[in-house]
């Protein structure tokens, strides 16, 4: 009898204390997780929290590069370069080196002389380089960042973002090709007149993790460890951001296979396969892109899809007739323009036309 007391008191102390829940970022001031095709977060912590970014600037250093400069120009390394310390690609004064190879030192070795040498040479001067970062960062909606330098070093100027911003960020790097190949490659090799380089990339998750796909580290004293990275997986592309994170590498593996274990990219719209018409129309309506979204396995009931149709178009000037809306749980997460093809008529466009066709035939009537 007495046993049994003891137990059931253990019992109801077990039961009064409080379970800790598993945080996925446990080591990180901040991190997130998205999906980048559609931008949904699938987890955060303090995903809003300002933050130093360190050498992850550089991805904001490359997408105004890439956009305004020409791969193929040689840029000189002048003396800024002398003022550069931390990682680097040990670029000579007075040495030229391509834009294209400037950029693979850039992510694969986080050169920070490379930076300057690239924010000197692709506008008229560092200033203005420095001014296009933070108008770019507007237009993608990064709302809490700023940018005072292209490196990310902070004993000077401060770039200031969170992990939601450099979240966005990845996300449109990710659509564009030749950033995929630069931060997926794992070794690259290139000459200038003056010496040879061999570069390997200091982003371990690549070697780590089989389903990453690339991404950009950095570090520094006030910063602590960023990284910014990228996984695909049975046509699931996740980003992941964690700032300030002693156990980054962890940390985005645990990410990700939280990502793959519990979402799967869902085929809302087909473009192949979308069919539509109206009564205001004759023709076979379509739309030009596809769209899937991830969810759990049971989140399709909370998805809606809505299509607007525009009554009156002059289809002599727009296809456009219309929407294709996505809602997820009452909120819109996609929109789609819904298109007519070319032996698409419009109904009130047509009777006019007929309309027109006997008033010309009796007026030619009339003066016979």
């Amino acid at each position: 009898m007495f046993l049994k007391k003891i137990i059931f008191i253990l019992i109801l102390l077990f039961i009064s204390v409080p379970i800790r829940c598993f945080s996925l970022c446990e080591s990180s001031y901040s991190c997130l997780l998205m999906d980048v095709d559609s931008g949904r977060v699938l987890y955060s912590k303090r995903a809003n929290a300002k933050h130093l970014i360190a050498s992850t600037t550089k991805l904001m250093t490359f997408l105004v590069a890439y956009e305004n400069g020409n791969l193929d120009d040689l840029y000189e390394a002048k003396e800024d370069i002398l003022k550069m310390y931390g990682t680097s690609i040990y670029l000579s004064l007075g040495e030229k080196m391509s834009l294209k190879d400037l950029l693979y030192g850039l992510i694969l070795r986080s050169g920070n002389d490379a930076s300057v040498v690239i924010a000197n040479n692709v506008f008229k001067d560092y200033d203005t380089f420095i001014v296009k970062m933070n108008e770019r960062a507007q237009e993608l909606g990064m709302k809490n960042t700023i940018f005072k330098n292209p490196h990310g070093l902070d004993e000077e100027t401060e770039n200031y973002s969170t992990s939601q911003d450099m979240a966005l960020l990845s996300k449109f790097l990710y659509n564009i090709p030749f950033f995929r190949v630069v931060t997926s490659t794992k070794h690259y090799q290139t000459a200038t007149d003056l010496k040879s380089y061999d570069w390997y990339n200091r982003n371990k998750l690549l070697t780590q993790y089989r389903y990453a796909t690339g991404g950009k580290n950095g570090y520094t004293p006030k910063a602590g460890k960023t990284l910014v990275t990228t996984a695909s997986k049975n046509n699931l592309s996740l980003t992941a951001v964690s700032l300030d994170d002693d156990n980054l590498y962890d940390t985005h593996i645990s990410l990700y296979e939280y990502g793959f274990a519990n979402y799967e990219s869902y085929q809302i719209i087909n473009k192949n396969t979308f069919s539509y018409r109206d009564s205001h129309y004759d023709g076979k309506m379509y739309v030009n892109n596809s769209f899937s979204y991830p969810i759990t396995s049971g989140e399709k009931e909370k998805l809606e899809v809505v299509i607007q149709v525009i009554k009156k178009v002059d289809l002599e000037k727009s296809k456009k007739v219309g929407d294709v809306i996505v809602y997820f749980d009452g909120d819109e997460v996609y929109r789609e323009d819904l298109l007519i093809k070319n032996n698409g008529v419009n109904n009130d466009s047509f009777l006019k036309r007929i309309k027109n066709f006997f008033h010309n035939f009796f007026k030619r009537l009339s003066h016979w």
